[in-house]
């Protein structure tokens, strides 16, 4: 067997092993829970951070051809995580690298992506990975669910040329499959977790968890799975639930039956922001140490506006539950996490992630600090990725944002992006052009109605 020498360098790829470049005169905000903390400089090797010192102690023990980058002040956070995307339902090749383009450009350095053709998820990740592209880290998941989801269209787009239910990434579920074979499939797929969608009692839920576990896979699960309700989807095991309106089906009038029919939502019963059966289930969550991935702004996205005066109506009440039930969460001190499930029109300039931290801090209430600890070191646990990422700390990613202005003073102040830093790769804002994706590019939203 033969080894070929390596080929010219990937244009996005990291800095090769031994590169030092040093970040100097940065007001850094770490994302461990310590206080920002001035004239910080942080020491990168290749596509690892090396140490994080006093510019006093930077000087020493450097390379002659080291980079030094002075960053005069500026604000630096750990690089954002989107909890809760799709880039390939329908698989569209250039639309996801126009999406990934604009994360990689706004600060974004790692995304959970929650299903989709890993056919091509897995092309675009590897791409993203080694450079060959830019974009985000994107660790994604193999769905499973029950046999009656997959007449559902979106399925049918994300196994193109199979059966849907049949496929690794795709998997049809019921009381007679091996799930360690079903597993074993998904994990083939080079997915980060298995993820549980609908039509699952609990039994199925706690079998499949316990299954993923064994074989070392984290579980990401629909807050409500339909029968199983988010009392027992919590109780299986799962590793973090997705939706926060989807935890308004705890205790719902009516027996929960199927995905497709769901039953009506009381919105009175949670407008108080203390309702005793949610407050249970949010101590559960925080006892077994269950995260949040609340996309709490989604429904006041332009994505789920609808067409119509009861579409609107609808948007509104659920604007108002996901913001009563994510304060309560935070209140409760569950892990939130910062998910979007839809993204913002291809022109423009920034992604749907600053919108949902935004409706996080003003219409939750939630202090910018927890915010952004959010959209970084619980991301990364989400994502099964704490041990990588998420804080800017030695011996992790060098993952980070160079912003103009304070975050902490005003979460809109991450649109003073300058710079974003992934696994030692430099990012320019100036470099970005808004609007290189498709024209009327629009970003699929899971229904959760």
């Amino acid at each position: 067997m033969t080894h070929e020498a390596p080929g010219a360098p990937t244009p996005y790829a990291p800095p090769p092993e031994g590169a030092v470049a040093v970040y100097r005169n940065a007001t850094l905000f770490d994302g461990t829970g310590r206080p920002p903390r001035r004239s910080a400089s942080i020491v990168v090797e290749g596509a690892t951070i090396r140490a994080v010192l006093d510019d006093s102690e930077a000087g020493t023990d450097l390379p002659a051809d080291a980079e030094v980058h002075d960053l005069g002040g500026r604000f630096v956070i750990p690089g954002l995580i989107d909890t809760h995307q799709h880039i390939a339902t329908p698989p569209d090749r250039p639309a996801a690298e126009a999406v990934l383009d604009r994360l990689v450009h706004s600060g974004v350095t790692a995304i959970r992506d929650m299903a989709d053709d890993l056919r091509q998820v897995g092309d675009l990740a590897r791409a993203s990975l080694v450079g060959e592209i830019p974009g985000p880290d994107i660790r994604y998941a193999a769905l499973m669910a029950g046999p009656g989801f997959f007449d559902d269209p979106r399925t049918h787009q994300v196994s193109q040329g199979e059966i849907p239910g049949t496929v690794p990434w795709m998997q049809a579920v019921t009381e007679e499959s091996d799930l360690r074979i079903a597993v074993a499939l998904a994990r083939g797929t080079h997915a980060a977790a298995i993820k549980v969608y609908a039509d699952l009692d609990h039994a199925t839920v706690e079998a499949i968890t316990a299954e993923a576990h064994r074989q070392g896979i984290p579980v990401w699960a629909h807050a409500t799975v339909f029968p199983a309700t988010p009392r027992q989807v919590v109780l299986s095991g799962v590793d973090t639930v997705s939706h926060v309106t989807l935890l308004a089906f705890d205790g719902a009038d009516g027996r929960l039956t199927s995905y497709k029919n769901k039953p009506a939502v009381d919105h009175a019963r949670f407008a108080g922001g203390d309702d005793p059966g949610v407050e249970e289930l949010f101590a559960l969550m925080r006892e077994r140490g269950t995260v949040l991935d609340a996309t709490s702004a989604m429904w006041a996205s332009d994505a789920l506006a609808g067409e119509g005066p009861q579409d609107a109506a609808r948007a509104a009440a659920n604007t108002e539950l996901a913001a009563t039930l994510t304060a309560q969460a935070h209140r409760a001190g569950v892990d939130i996490c910062t998910g979007t499930d839809y993204e913002t029109d291809p022109a423009d300039p920034f992604p749907a992630l600053y919108e949902e931290l935004a409706f996080l801090v003003h219409r939750c209430g939630i202090p910018t600090e927890d915010v952004l600890r959010s959209a970084t070191l619980i991301g990364a646990r989400s994502a099964g990725a704490e041990h990588l990422m998420g804080s800017v700390e030695a011996g992790k990613l060098a993952n980070f944002a160079v912003l103009e202005d304070d975050p902490l003073q005003d979460i809109g102040n991450l649109r003073t992006i300058t710079l974003t830093v992934k696994r030692g790769r430099r990012f320019e804002r100036a470099a970005f052009v808004p609007g290189n994706g498709p024209a009327g590019q629009s970003h699929r939203v899971e229904e959760t109605r």
